[in-house]
């Protein structure tokens, strides 16, 4: 009876096991991204990431306004 079980669980984990994720498929993140996901965790120096985040956007927001000046 142990065996019969022990066979039917582990015949239950592989066909569960097996069963691909191939419709599952995620676009990777860009690096933009991963660096925003990384800004609000609470890791030593996250805020840093955050920080240059928010530099980065208004040095292209400031060079965005210097090319379109005539």
């Amino acid at each position: 009876m142990l065996r019969r079980l022990f066979g039917l669980a582990l015949l239950i984990a592989l066909s569960t096991l097996s069963c691909s994720k191939s419709n599952d498929r995620r676009a990777p993140l860009t690096e933009r991204q991963r660096d925003s996901i990384l800004a609000r965790e609470p890791l030593p120096g996250a805020s840093v990431v955050g920080r240059a985040l928010e530099v980065s956007d208004t040095a292209a927001v400031r060079a965005a306004r210097i090319d379109s000046m005539p």
